[in-house]
């Protein structure tokens, strides 16, 4: 049997009362890779969860912030490198038989679904809008060398190549044999 996703919880206890909540502070691990192409949150990484789950008049209400380390790739240099995202959490869980769910494309809002929030969808999306799609792994990140594929952040100060136009490159030769 499959283990249970961390990012499900049941808020079976706070009823329909309106008013009713409950916290949560907990670390859970990762149950997916959470992110985009070149950076994201593994599988297993550590996920801080600080929310507030607060029963409304139509659904269950929740609020707080995720955090967890992130893995990326350098889009510069190609150097692997760790990060962090934080996110705020603002998410309403509709009731199956509320005005809302009733009212609202599928996609909408999250659903209750036999007592059972789901945040890893809610997580997934705004960890996405949060996390930069061309990463770096520091501001000033001078890239590869575009001749021979260096990192030039480890390349030395005078690291450089002559290149000849390749429209002069004809001329370069006549150059080379009448210097011989």
């Amino acid at each position: 049997m499959p283990a249970a996703n961390p990012l499900r919880i049941d808020v079976a206890r706070l009823g329909r009362r309106p008013g009713a909540l409950t916290t949560r502070t907990e670390t859970v691990p990762s149950p997916s890779r959470i992110g985009l192409d070149h950076i994201a949150i593994p599988v297993g990484a550590p996920i801080r969860l600080d929310l507030t789950l607060q029963s409304v008049s139509e659904g269950v209400l929740v609020t707080g912030t995720v955090e967890a380390q992130t893995v990326g790739e350098c889009s510069r240099c190609l150097t692997e490198f760790d990060g962090e995202v934080d996110i705020e959490l603002t998410e309403l869980f509709a009731y199956p038989d509320s005005t809302t769910e009733a009212t609202t494309e599928a996609d909408e809002v999250g659903h209750l679904v036999d007592d059972i929030v789901d945040l890893e969808q809610s997580i997934v999306d705004a960890v996405g809008l949060k996390l930069p799609f061309a990463p770096v792994c520091r501001p000033d990140c001078p890239g590869l060398c575009p001749q021979c594929g260096v990192a030039l952040a480890e390349a030395e100060p005078d690291h450089q190549h002559d290149v000849i136009d390749p429209r002069w490159a004809k001329l370069a030769e006549f150059r080379a044999e009448a210097d011989e």
